[in-house]
């Protein structure tokens, strides 16, 4: 007999409760029109911001910091709106969690995709670069829907909702391979297959590169560089932004020429093309992580 892949007698436990109310809200919502979906996901991000959260801080303090130009009023506006984008983002995760295919189909269009064509046939892998923005679980199960690929995930600190994420993802994506499991990561580019990963966190781990990320020196994971260097696969850029109308545009840049051996220009490389789509659509993009929470030597913390 197989293995149970979600043994829900696990999570029946009073510390899941709440858990289990918050999952099953959210996947009654989707069954709501999508304009109301997202109304109700832009409200509980309103809400969100009049809590004493600390990701409100860290947000404010991340766009003080990536946008000085702005002023104070129009930061404050931008970070307002991230909330508000960060609750409809709470709501797409849903949706790409347990919408139907028929609910997504309609809802996308996607731009470049000569650019996968292209990285494709050199038969060596493609990297997909992307980055944490709100709308990232939904644009991986957009594109899922044409193009079968493979995701890299992390585990969740509560037990249920990791389960219910792997689940999804085992479900709706070709694998989820773990962050620690390299060789399954390697062995899938070998084999000329498509790996989702967002590389955009702080990386204070070993080998870290400072990498300048809105000309802020970012903790910048190598990875990428060094994956690219190892299987000759192409770093391809994908990203999604969610549009007027209840639309999604799922956008494939050329692929960048990495895997060399200056690590240090990668790292920018990268850097530079995140942040170049983040000013393209800013509070869309999760503003509330500790981007800059490791510091060069000698510099003050931002948090």
């Amino acid at each position: 007999m197989s293995k149970d892949p979600f043994p829900v007698a696990r999570y029946l436990a009073p510390r899941f409760w709440p858990t289990w109310l918050g999952l099953g809200l959210l996947r009654a919502i989707t069954r709501l029109p999508w304009g109301l979906q997202m109304a109700l996901g832009g409200f509980i991000g309103n809400i969100l911001w009049l809590l004493p959260l600390p990701a409100r801080r860290i947000t404010r303090i991340n766009i003080r910091t990536c946008f000085p130009h702005l002023s104070a009023r129009e930061q404050r506006r931008l970070a307002r709106r991230s909330f508000a984008s960060l609750g409809m983002g709470i709501v797409e995760m849903a949706n790409s969690f347990w919408a139907p295919k028929k609910a997504l189909r309609n809802r996308y269009v996607i731009d470049g995709l000569e650019h996968l064509h292209a990285a494709l046939e050199d038969g060596k892998g493609v990297i997909l670069l992307s980055a944490h923005f709100t709308t990232l679980e939904l644009g991986g199960r957009l594109l899922s829907l044409t193009t079968p690929f493979h995701v890299m995930y992390r585990d969740q600190k509560n037990r249920l909702f990791d389960a219910v994420v792997l689940r999804a993802r085992q479900r709706n994506f070709r694998s989820a391979i773990h962050r620690n499991d390299v060789r399954g990561l390697i062995r899938r580019l070998k084999d000329n297959e498509i790996v989702w990963y967002a590389p955009d966190q702080n990386f204070g781990g070993k080998g870290h590169v400072f990498a300048p990320f809105f000309g802020v020196p970012a903790a910048t994971n190598p990875a990428t560089s060094r994956l690219a260097g190892m299987t000759g696969a192409a770093v391809l850029p994908f990203f999604q932004v969610r549009e007027a109308g209840g639309r999604y545009r799922l956008r494939f840049l050329p692929a960048l020429a990495l895997g060399g051996n200056d690590t240090q220009h990668d790292c920018e490389t990268i850097n530079a093309v995140i942040a170049q789509m983040v000013r393209e659509a800013p509070e869309q993009y999760l503003w509330m992580h500790r981007r800059f929470k490791d510091r060069p030597p000698g510099e003050p913390p931002l948090y």
